[in-house]
């Protein structure tokens, strides 16, 4: 069977409602509770027909957020279309768009609970 290596990532916050807010605005998206015993979940839009992997943020007892060592990079048209509406919705710009050559461009952002997440585009 063929499939993408990464199947899954959480992204842990401890704000679900500001969280949700924040990926909503900055990526233009519309994310959906996910039922799981003992924690609160939102899932990013999941689609079985395109590449790529899904996720959600999470809530969970004893699990910071503001983690460091794996970096998700989020799909875009244009990272500076998606990195221009980080601070009104309350993150951070920690690396504006810039290029990575033959593998397009990258944005490097901080949600408010202190994630850093990448945005790329082939733009």
């Amino acid at each position: 069977m063929a499939y993408n290596p990464v199947g899954w990532f959480e992204i842990y916050v401890q704000d679900i409602p500001r969280a949700k807010e924040f990926y909503e605005a900055v990526l233009a998206i519309e994310m959906t509770p996910l039922e799981m015993p003992g924690v609160e979940m939102f899932g990013f839009p999941m689609h079985d027909d395109v590449k790529g992997s899904s996720g959600s943020i999470i809530k969970m007892p004893d699990m910071a957020s503001g983690g460091s060592g794996t970096l998700v990079y989020f799909t875009c048209v244009d990272c500076a279309e998606e990195s221009g509406r980080v601070e009104a919705a309350g993150g951070t710009v920690i690396q504006p768009k810039m290029s990575i050559g033959d593998y397009g461009f990258v944005s490097l952002i901080k949600d408010p609970d202190g994630n850093m997440v990448g945005l790329h585009s082939r733009q």
